[in-house]
């Protein structure tokens, strides 16, 4: 697993820049050169929800460069449970834009590009256009396999996950590579399989949460990677059980996107 080529940057941290990412600067795994591709780097997120609220607080805390967000919802009352980016006076504002407003109080040195539209297969390509890693928090089957089907072409690694109730998943997926899955050879081809919403199902506020951090960090970690190459594999969260666990997830030989 090999860094994004797009993000480099050889320019010097500020002494603002330094105090702010101190606790990344004294990581081996990091470090300054680390930090400094951060810094440069362009992360597209999918959906400003419950899953996509933490992951950008915490893709600008780390000081991703440039943040491109894409919701076309507005923030509703009953979002205020797991949505951490919004408040009371947030509603009824375009989520893209409060997620912006939100980016920009906490780190000035990420810009941040709000858009409020629905990605779909036929814009998809062109919204992900540059972007180093991709982090899908939508909440429909068909806009995720949209915007797997552009990572895929675009090769950027793509960062997916899911919440419903008390559970969770999330996948690292690069299947242009001989060894890796795509992200349909783990679901398949079916674009209207049937879906409830969390509205219909209920979900655990903090369980977004907890998916939406894990999310951020494996946008991180495909950017300046440590530790074990998580593509291949998915983590499932069962928060009624206690319980963390990782399967692996093979490339399917026969899958129509990704097979050589």
């Amino acid at each position: 697993m090999s860094p994004p080529s797009t993000a480099r940057s050889t320019a010097p941290l500020t002494d603002a820049q330094l105090d702010r990412y101190a606790r990344h600067l004294v990581l081996k795994e990091i470090g300054g050169a680390g930090q400094r591709r951060l810094l440069a780097s362009h992360v597209v997120v999918i959906g400003a929800g419950g899953i996509g609220s933490p992951a950008i607080q915490y893709l600008a805390g780390a000081g991703i460069g440039r943040l491109t967000i894409i919701d076309d919802d507005r923030v509703d009352l009953s979002n205020l449970q797991r949505q951490t980016l919004f408040g009371n006076h947030d509603i009824g504002a375009a989520k893209t834009e409060a997620a912006a407003g939100a980016v920009a109080r906490l780190n000035p040195d990420v810009a941040v590009t709000a858009v409020r539209q629905r990605i779909d297969a036929g814009n998809a390509a062109g919204l992900l256009g540059g972007a180093d890693v991709v982090v899908d928090g939508c909440d429909n089957f068909a806009t995720r396999l949209a915007v797997a089907d552009a990572a895929f072409a675009g090769h950027i690694p793509l960062v997916s996950a899911a919440v419903g109730q008390f559970e969770g998943q999330l996948g690292v997926f690069r299947g242009w590579e001989a060894d890796k899955p795509c992200y349909r050879c783990f679901v398949g081809n079916a674009p209207d399989r049937a879906e409830a919403s969390c509205a219909d199902q209920g979900v655990l506020g903090a369980m977004t949460g907890v998916l939406g951090s894990l999310a951020a960090l494996e946008a991180i970690r495909a950017l300046v990677p440590f530790g074990a190459d998580p593509a291949g594999r998915l983590l499932i969260a069962d928060a009624l059980d206690f319980r963390f666990r990782t399967i692996a997830l093979p490339k399917d030989p026969g899958c129509p996107a990704c097979r050589q």
